[in-house]
């Protein structure tokens, strides 16, 4: 296969859902002869191996992505040779998988796809999308002999294919509502979820959490006998390349998760590593008036009107708003009302967007409403917006985000949607 053919043949895999567990990933890393401590030594496919690189696995609600990215750039400035596998891409799938900050190349992708297509093709149950996605880049990075890995979970941390590999550390963000469907509607059973990335006698670094995820945090840690060090205080010593208040904490966690594995890194790497790391669609500036963040979900959407009113003081905006189905699109609303004008409702390409004009009747619930108008596609919102005084925010999706840098990019033919 070559790349798009490979990839079409991995998008259609998304038919397979969402089915979370490992026995699946297990295997599949066994056909692939992938060297990795496996989670479950007592499995028949397992292989206890001594690792000889670090893993360093990071779940939560928020921040994941953004603490992944400086956890990856501080430890390639100080010389290693870096993996960093995160999800879902804004553009190009080779975005999820990076060897020293470089994407996976096309053919790399079409090969390592064309031999995962071969080994399970008479699979029962098949491997869903991010089992595949997720083999892919281990496959990748044991090939290209990286020596940190730096994993993303997907969904949820305790089932996530992710969690098939033993970590050097387990890293977990503020954890909130979001996925309720899969990982539960209390904040105690969500929290049991993400902490179930926890290995034993692996240490564990933790932002401040809610009372109860921090109670399930520290019972897991007692059970499997792993240090837990909930960081506290945000990193002020040097310039984050990211905006906004958070991040500082952000780096905090990315630097305790080094020091937890015994990695080396000089306050030089740190300083370097944290100044130049590159994580698009979190609040990112794309010129004067147009600012793209991902924020999906109501805790991100309050740190995002946060983080604006930080960098723009009472300056409102035009925001061009799309959110999925599963979200909760009235907290969203209402966490991004205080900073809002007017808001834009495109029709944007993810087959898991809430159609604009249900977003709009969100919108018209407070009393008063608030005005918006809709939009046939990105393209156009993005015109619209831009005909107005006001500085203009994109939000609400990954997904959205996403389209919105093709556009932007005049890149529109090579985005590559995906549902996952």
């Amino acid at each position: 296969m070559n790349y798009r053919e490979a990839l079409a043949w991995l998008y259609a895999t998304q038919r397979f859902g969402i089915k979370l567990g490992l026995e699946n990933i297990e295997r599949l890393l066994h056909s692939l002869r992938i060297d990795f401590a496996l989670l479950n030594p007592g499995s028949a496919r397992a292989s206890l191996v001594t690792v000889p690189f670090r893993v360093i696995h990071v779940a939560g609600t928020n921040g994941k992505g953004s603490v992944c990215a400086m956890i990856e750039a501080i430890a390639r400035a100080a010389g290693y040779r870096t993996g960093l596998f995160t999800s879902p891409h804004l553009v190009s799938f080779r975005e999820r998988v990076r060897v020293n900050g470089e994407k996976m190349s096309e053919d790399e992708v079409a090969g390592g796809l064309t031999e995962i297509r071969g080994l399970i093709c008479n699979w029962d149950p098949h491997p869903t999308f991010f089992e595949i996605a997720t083999a892919l880049a281990l496959q990748h990075f044991q090939t290209t002999r990286c020596e940190i890995l730096v994993l993303e979970t997907g969904m949820g941390g305790r089932l996530d294919a992710t969690n098939a590999v033993q970590s050097s550390v387990s890293v977990i963000t503020p954890i909130d509502f979001d996925h309720e469907k899969w990982l539960g509607h209390s904040i105690d059973q969500i929290a049991k979820e993400k902490a179930g990335i926890i290995k034993p006698r692996s240490p564990v670094i933790s932002a401040p959490q809610r009372l109860e995820a921090q109670v399930v945090i520290r019972q897991r840690a007692e059970q499997c006998d792993a240090p837990v060090q909930f960081v506290s205080d945000p990193w002020t010593k040097t310039r984050i390349a990211l905006r906004g208040e958070h991040q500082k904490m952000n780096a905090a966690l990315a630097i305790a998760a080094l020091q937890a594995t015994d990695i080396q890194v000089s306050d030089d790497a740190i300083a370097r590593g944290l100044s130049t790391v590159e994580w698009p669609a979190r609040f990112q500036i794309w010129n004067k008036r147009i600012v793209i963040d991902g924020a999906h979900n109501p805790a991100s959407a309050r740190i995002l009107a946060q983080t604006w009113r930080e960098e723009f003081g009472e300056e409102d905006a035009t925001i061009l708003l799309a959110i999925l189905r599963d979200k909760n699109a009235a907290e969203i609303v209402q966490a991004f009302a205080p900073i809002a004008r007017r808001f834009v409702l495109p029709q944007i390409r993810s087959e898991r967007a809430l159609p604009p004009n249900e977003l709009a009747e969100v919108l018209s619930a407070p009393t008063p409403s608030l005005p918006y108008s809709i939009t046939p596609s990105v393209a156009e919102a993005i015109l619209a917006a831009q005909r107005t005084s006001e500085r203009v925010l994109i939000t609400g999706s990954l997904h959205f985000a996403g389209e919105a840098l093709a556009f932007l990019g005049g890149e529109s033919r090579a985005l590559e949607e995906c549902a996952q």
